[in-house]
Protein backbone atom coordinates (compact mmCIF):
# COMPACT_ATOMS: atom_id res chain seq x y z
CA UNK A 1 0.00 0.00 0.00
CA UNK A 2 2.49 2.55 1.11
CA UNK A 3 4.57 1.68 -2.57
CA UNK A 4 1.29 2.95 -4.61
CA UNK A 5 1.19 6.08 -2.56
CA UNK A 6 4.74 7.00 -3.44
CA UNK A 7 3.92 6.22 -7.05
CA UNK A 8 3.70 9.40 -8.92
CA UNK A 9 -0.20 10.83 -10.41
CA UNK A 10 -0.28 8.70 -14.09
CA UNK A 11 -2.87 11.53 -15.67
CA UNK A 12 -3.17 10.42 -19.59
CA UNK A 13 -3.79 12.70 -22.03
CA UNK A 14 -4.34 13.92 -26.02
CA UNK A 15 -2.56 17.25 -25.66
CA UNK A 16 0.11 18.23 -23.09
CA UNK A 17 0.52 22.18 -22.90
CA UNK A 18 2.94 23.44 -20.92
CA UNK A 19 2.64 27.12 -19.31
CA UNK A 20 -0.40 29.03 -18.71
CA UNK A 21 0.29 32.06 -19.55
CA UNK A 22 -1.38 33.97 -22.64
CA UNK A 23 -0.88 31.66 -25.55
CA UNK A 24 -0.99 28.59 -23.38
CA UNK A 25 -4.06 29.44 -22.21
CA UNK A 26 -5.58 30.06 -25.88
CA UNK A 27 -4.25 26.84 -26.93
CA UNK A 28 -5.45 24.73 -24.37
CA UNK A 29 -8.94 26.50 -24.86
CA UNK A 30 -9.23 25.94 -28.45
CA UNK A 31 -7.76 21.96 -28.16
CA UNK A 32 -10.30 21.46 -25.56
CA UNK A 33 -13.38 22.78 -27.50
CA UNK A 34 -13.50 19.36 -29.00
CA UNK A 35 -15.36 17.31 -25.97
CA UNK A 36 -13.38 14.24 -26.77
CA UNK A 37 -10.01 15.52 -26.61
CA UNK A 38 -8.34 15.55 -23.16
CA UNK A 39 -5.72 18.41 -22.45
CA UNK A 40 -3.72 18.71 -19.46
CA UNK A 41 -2.36 22.77 -18.84
CA UNK A 42 0.42 23.10 -17.02
CA UNK A 43 1.55 25.89 -14.78
CA UNK A 44 4.43 26.66 -12.41
CA UNK A 45 2.10 29.34 -10.52
CA UNK A 46 -0.91 29.16 -9.10
CA UNK A 47 -4.60 30.04 -10.04
CA UNK A 48 -5.56 33.69 -10.81
CA UNK A 49 -7.41 34.30 -7.14
CA UNK A 50 -5.58 37.05 -6.36
CA UNK A 51 -8.27 40.20 -6.46
CA UNK A 52 -5.77 42.63 -7.68
CA UNK A 53 -5.23 40.61 -11.40
CA UNK A 54 -8.73 41.10 -11.95
CA UNK A 55 -8.85 45.13 -10.82
CA UNK A 56 -7.71 47.72 -13.94
CA UNK A 57 -5.01 49.24 -11.49
CA UNK A 58 -4.13 46.21 -9.63
CA UNK A 59 -0.48 45.63 -11.58
CA UNK A 60 0.93 48.10 -9.41
CA UNK A 61 0.41 45.50 -6.61
CA UNK A 62 0.86 42.43 -8.35
CA UNK A 63 4.00 44.61 -10.59
CA UNK A 64 6.83 42.93 -7.54
CA UNK A 65 4.75 40.72 -5.73
CA UNK A 66 6.59 37.29 -5.89
CA UNK A 67 3.70 34.93 -5.45
CA UNK A 68 2.25 36.02 -8.99
CA UNK A 69 5.92 37.21 -10.61
CA UNK A 70 9.11 35.49 -11.51
CA UNK A 71 10.60 39.25 -10.64
CA UNK A 72 13.09 38.39 -13.05
CA UNK A 73 16.42 41.26 -13.69
CA UNK A 74 18.34 41.68 -16.95
CA UNK A 75 21.44 41.16 -17.35
CA UNK A 76 24.12 43.99 -16.58
CA UNK A 77 22.88 46.66 -19.18
CA UNK A 78 25.74 49.14 -20.69
CA UNK A 79 23.26 51.35 -21.47
CA UNK A 80 21.75 51.67 -17.88
CA UNK A 81 25.40 52.10 -16.13
CA UNK A 82 25.70 48.24 -15.73
CA UNK A 83 22.80 47.92 -13.97
CA UNK A 84 19.95 45.39 -13.77
CA UNK A 85 16.78 46.13 -15.00
CA UNK A 86 13.84 44.72 -13.61
CA UNK A 87 12.08 42.22 -16.09
CA UNK A 88 8.32 41.28 -14.43
CA UNK A 89 6.87 37.83 -15.58
CA UNK A 90 3.33 36.96 -14.42
CA UNK A 91 4.19 32.98 -12.77
CA UNK A 92 0.38 32.47 -12.87
CA UNK A 93 -2.71 31.58 -14.44
CA UNK A 94 -2.84 33.70 -17.65
CA UNK A 95 1.26 34.38 -17.60
CA UNK A 96 1.80 38.04 -17.80
CA UNK A 97 -1.44 38.78 -19.07
CA UNK A 98 -2.55 38.46 -15.56
CA UNK A 99 -0.21 41.08 -13.60
CA UNK A 100 -0.17 43.59 -16.59
CA UNK A 101 -2.38 47.06 -16.98
CA UNK A 102 -5.37 45.29 -17.99
CA UNK A 103 -4.88 47.25 -21.31
CA UNK A 104 -5.53 46.07 -24.91
CA UNK A 105 -2.55 46.63 -27.44
CA UNK A 106 -1.87 45.23 -30.65
CA UNK A 107 0.99 47.30 -32.22
CA UNK A 108 1.77 49.09 -34.67
CA UNK A 109 0.33 48.65 -38.30
CA UNK A 110 3.50 49.61 -39.74
CA UNK A 111 6.00 46.66 -37.75
CA UNK A 112 3.58 44.59 -39.09
CA UNK A 113 3.79 45.93 -42.43
CA UNK A 114 7.81 46.01 -42.33
CA UNK A 115 7.80 42.54 -40.90
CA UNK A 116 6.20 41.77 -44.27
CA UNK A 117 8.84 43.82 -46.10
CA UNK A 118 11.30 42.30 -44.85
CA UNK A 119 10.11 38.84 -46.18
CA UNK A 120 7.87 37.82 -43.36
CA UNK A 121 5.15 36.53 -45.67
CA UNK A 122 1.76 36.91 -43.85
CA UNK A 123 2.33 38.96 -40.85
CA UNK A 124 1.79 42.62 -42.59
CA UNK A 125 -1.59 44.74 -40.73
CA UNK A 126 -3.73 43.61 -43.27
CA UNK A 127 -2.94 39.72 -43.16
CA UNK A 128 -2.91 39.72 -39.14
CA UNK A 129 -6.35 41.86 -38.48
CA UNK A 130 -8.84 39.09 -39.33
CA UNK A 131 -7.14 37.15 -36.56
CA UNK A 132 -7.28 40.48 -34.34
CA UNK A 133 -10.75 40.79 -34.76
CA UNK A 134 -11.87 36.95 -34.34
CA UNK A 135 -9.98 37.08 -31.01
CA UNK A 136 -11.85 39.62 -29.59
CA UNK A 137 -15.24 40.48 -28.19
CA UNK A 138 -15.93 44.39 -28.35
CA UNK A 139 -18.27 45.38 -25.99
CA UNK A 140 -19.47 48.16 -28.09
CA UNK A 141 -19.92 46.49 -31.18
CA UNK A 142 -18.02 44.76 -34.26
CA UNK A 143 -16.46 47.39 -36.52
CA UNK A 144 -13.93 47.17 -39.61
CA UNK A 145 -10.86 46.85 -37.11
CA UNK A 146 -12.38 45.25 -34.05
CA UNK A 147 -14.81 41.97 -33.55
CA UNK A 148 -17.26 40.93 -31.51
CA UNK A 149 -17.61 37.11 -31.20
CA UNK A 150 -13.97 36.57 -29.84
CA UNK A 151 -13.14 35.31 -26.28
CA UNK A 152 -11.08 37.92 -25.31
CA UNK A 153 -13.46 40.57 -23.79
CA UNK A 154 -12.65 44.22 -24.27
CA UNK A 155 -14.46 47.39 -22.96
CA UNK A 156 -13.61 51.33 -23.21
CA UNK A 157 -12.97 53.22 -20.23
CA UNK A 158 -14.35 56.24 -18.66
CA UNK A 159 -11.98 59.16 -19.82
CA UNK A 160 -10.94 61.48 -17.04
CA UNK A 161 -11.23 65.09 -17.04
CA UNK A 162 -8.08 65.70 -17.03
CA UNK A 163 -6.96 63.17 -20.10
CA UNK A 164 -9.59 65.12 -22.15
CA UNK A 165 -8.26 68.28 -21.35
CA UNK A 166 -4.93 67.47 -22.98
CA UNK A 167 -6.47 66.16 -25.66
CA UNK A 168 -8.47 69.05 -26.50
CA UNK A 169 -5.20 71.28 -26.51
CA UNK A 170 -3.23 69.59 -28.79
CA UNK A 171 -6.05 69.47 -31.29
CA UNK A 172 -5.82 73.17 -31.01
CA UNK A 173 -1.93 72.90 -31.95
CA UNK A 174 -3.26 70.79 -35.09
CA UNK A 175 -2.75 67.72 -34.19
CA UNK A 176 -5.59 65.25 -35.29
CA UNK A 177 -7.54 63.81 -32.53
CA UNK A 178 -7.81 59.46 -32.27
CA UNK A 179 -9.95 58.26 -30.17
CA UNK A 180 -8.79 54.58 -31.33
CA UNK A 181 -5.18 54.04 -31.18
CA UNK A 182 -6.12 50.46 -32.45
CA UNK A 183 -6.42 52.34 -36.12
CA UNK A 184 -3.86 53.00 -38.40
CA UNK A 185 -3.55 56.53 -38.30
CA UNK A 186 -1.04 59.63 -38.49
CA UNK A 187 0.58 60.65 -35.46
CA UNK A 188 -1.88 61.88 -33.15
CA UNK A 189 -2.82 62.11 -29.62
CA UNK A 190 -4.65 59.58 -27.97
CA UNK A 191 -5.46 58.28 -24.46
CA UNK A 192 -5.66 54.72 -23.82
CA UNK A 193 -9.89 53.81 -23.69
CA UNK A 194 -9.93 50.00 -23.51
CA UNK A 195 -9.11 47.28 -20.74
CA UNK A 196 -9.39 43.88 -21.12
CA UNK A 197 -9.64 40.23 -19.41
CA UNK A 198 -6.84 38.00 -18.90
CA UNK A 199 -6.04 35.19 -20.87
CA UNK A 200 -6.41 32.89 -18.21
CA UNK A 201 -10.39 33.64 -18.76
CA UNK A 202 -9.98 31.00 -21.83
CA UNK A 203 -8.30 27.81 -19.64
CA UNK A 204 -10.12 24.81 -20.15
CA UNK A 205 -11.94 24.49 -16.81
CA UNK A 206 -11.17 20.67 -15.43
CA UNK A 207 -7.39 20.50 -17.31
CA UNK A 208 -5.07 22.22 -14.88
CA UNK A 209 -2.72 21.68 -12.98
CA UNK A 210 -1.63 24.58 -10.40
CA UNK A 211 1.09 25.21 -8.49
CA UNK A 212 3.91 23.03 -9.64
CA UNK A 213 7.20 23.33 -11.81
CA UNK A 214 7.86 22.09 -15.39
CA UNK A 215 11.31 20.42 -15.68
CA UNK A 216 13.47 20.19 -18.51
CA UNK A 217 11.63 19.05 -21.00
CA UNK A 218 12.93 16.65 -24.26
CA UNK A 219 11.74 15.69 -27.21
CA UNK A 220 12.57 11.18 -27.09
CA UNK A 221 10.38 11.08 -31.03
CA UNK A 222 8.50 13.93 -33.18
CA UNK A 223 5.20 12.19 -31.59
CA UNK A 224 5.93 12.25 -28.14
CA UNK A 225 7.34 15.17 -25.74
CA UNK A 226 8.17 13.70 -22.05
CA UNK A 227 7.90 16.27 -19.16
CA UNK A 228 8.75 16.25 -15.90
CA UNK A 229 6.04 17.25 -13.52
CA UNK A 230 6.59 18.02 -9.79
CA UNK A 231 4.97 19.76 -6.61
CA UNK A 232 8.21 21.28 -5.32
CA UNK A 233 7.87 24.89 -4.99
CA UNK A 234 11.20 26.71 -5.78
CA UNK A 235 13.39 28.15 -7.71
CA UNK A 236 11.99 28.43 -11.46
CA UNK A 237 12.82 25.87 -13.73
CA UNK A 238 16.68 26.00 -15.07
Amino acid sequence: MRAQLDQPERIEADFVVVGAGSAGCAVAARLSEDPATKVVLLEAGGEDKNRWIHIPLGFGKTFADPSVNWCYETEPDPGAADRRVFWPRGKVLGGSSSINGMVYIRGQAEDFDHWRQLGNTGWSFDDVLPYFKRSEHQVRGADGFHGSDGPLCVSDVEQHPICEAFIAATTELGFARNDDFKVPAKTAPATIRQRRATAGAARPRSAICGRRYTGRTCASSPRRLPSRYCSKAGAPPA
